[in-house]
């Protein structure tokens, strides 16, 4: 069977046709190499792109975790050291994702601590948040807010950050 005429597009004009990178779009490719084509990375919202950005999801995601509070310290130093290797890189795609990561660390954690086993969303309706239903995931998720406090006060970072969106948007 003949490639159809959607397999003969590249990832550049899907792009451009979508408008949404690839990190971004749920049909995203896993093979390209942000850390070789940092102009390929759009800052985005939040924690966007956290399971796709290559190579740095494979770098950063097995330091992460929010089981307990000793998990969280770990893991969020882990990240944090990550974070300044970047930064001595000069890399602020990798400082980006290290962020994310650490913000996907506060926001998990918080979500299992207001919600019994992490459920925000019952049969379609909003539940009302309790405080707290796990204590351990909030010591957790404010472990991961103080170090994103550290990365996102981060002169470099801040200095990076509107480089890449001056020259990439």
């Amino acid at each position: 069977m003949p490639p159809t005429e959607l397999e003969l597009v590249t990832d550049d004009e899907r792009d451009a046709a979508d408008g949404d990178p690839a990190h971004r779009r749920d049909d995203a490719a896993d093979d390209v190499d942000y850390r070789a084509h940092p102009e390929r990375y759009e800052i985005g919202r939040g924690e966007e792109g956290v399971f796709k950005v290559q190579p740095y999801k494979s770098e950063l995601l097995p330091l992460w975790g929010y089981a307990d509070r000793e998990t969280a310290d770990e893991g969020g130093r882990e990240i944090y050291e990550r974070f300044r290797q970047y930064e001595r890189d000069v890399d602020f795609v990798g400082m980006d994702m290290a962020r994310k990561y650490l913000q996907m660390g506060y926001t998990r954690a918080m979500r299992y601590a207001k919600y019994s086993g992490g459920r925000k969303y019952v049969d379609g309706e909003e539940r009302d948040p309790v405080y707290w239903a796990d204590p351990d995931k909030r010591e957790a998720a404010l472990i991961y807010q103080a170090w994103l406090k550290k990365v996102r006060d981060n002169e470099g970072y801040q200095r990076l950050k509107a480089h890449h969106r001056e020259r990439h948007g």
